[in-house]
């Protein structure tokens, strides 16, 4: 039996199946992330709901696994040198689920690495813009007058799904024909920016070609369609 005591997230999410890896998420373009991962994987797992519209990952216990107070996080009780292991941040998940399953991660060294570096960039650039597109577009931000903000993030929105067109011509998926944690990194927010966010005329989406056909891909995956609804909402 593992030993997750020494994690104080465990008193408030109790783990009803300590052996297996904890994940501590909603389903958020970040959150799903890890979700359609470990689906893929078909790693063991045990999802906890963690409600950021009731502020719990601004609760104690939340934040002493993840100081930052976002979702997602992590334990992997079966962590290096089989010690459990506490991590935060989607990006840096998703690079420790590839290399501790070898799924999801080429094996070559160049190659893993041109994963690596769009997993990167979807940290960097997309999340964050189309972020702000969704905030100046749907939520409050529309109230705001000056639409400089809104016209900012739609152009580079526009701009970074052009850079995905470009990078998808000729290929399946982001790395050609294997099927990596690169778009899994993508999808859900891709999927937001069009659907939850309403933005799909903003962006001028439907003058794409191979971004809506990879997106469509993605979406058909059996693994993919599981992880976009755990945790499952109450």
């Amino acid at each position: 039996m593992s030993d997750l005591s020494g994690f104080p997230i465990t008193k408030r999410w109790p783990a009803r199946h300590p052996e297996r890896l904890q994940l501590y998420s909603l389903p958020t373009p970040n959150g799903v992330k890890v979700s359609i991962a470990l689906e893929e994987i078909g790693l063991p797992y045990e999802p906890h709901l963690i409600d950021i519209g009731k502020n719990e990952s601004w609760t104690p216990e939340f934040l002493s696994l993840n100081p930052n107070g976002k979702i997602p996080a992590i334990i992997d009780p079966n962590g290096p040198g089989g010690k459990p292991l506490g991590l935060f941040e989607s990006g840096a998940i998703l690079l420790y689920l590839g290399e501790k399953t070898g799924q999801l991660l080429p094996k070559d060294a160049a190659l893993r690495y041109e994963t690596i570096q769009w997993v990167f960039f979807q940290m960097a650039f997309i999340g964050p813009m189309f972020g702000q597109v969704g905030y100046f577009y749907k939520f409050a931000g529309r109230e705001i007058e000056d639409k400089r903000p809104l016209e900012r993030y739609r152009d580079e929105a526009k701009r970074l799904l052009g850079v995905m067109e470009t990078r998808l011509q000729g290929r399946q998926w982001i790395m050609g024909e294997e099927y990596t944690i690169a778009d899994i990194s993508m999808l859900g927010w891709v999927r937001n920016l069009i659907g939850f966010y309403g933005a799909r005329d903003l962006v001028e989406f439907d003058k794409l070609t191979r971004v809506p056909a990879w997106l469509e891909r993605g979406l058909a995956r059996p693994a993919v369609k599981r992880g976009l609804e755990i945790p499952r909402r109450g």
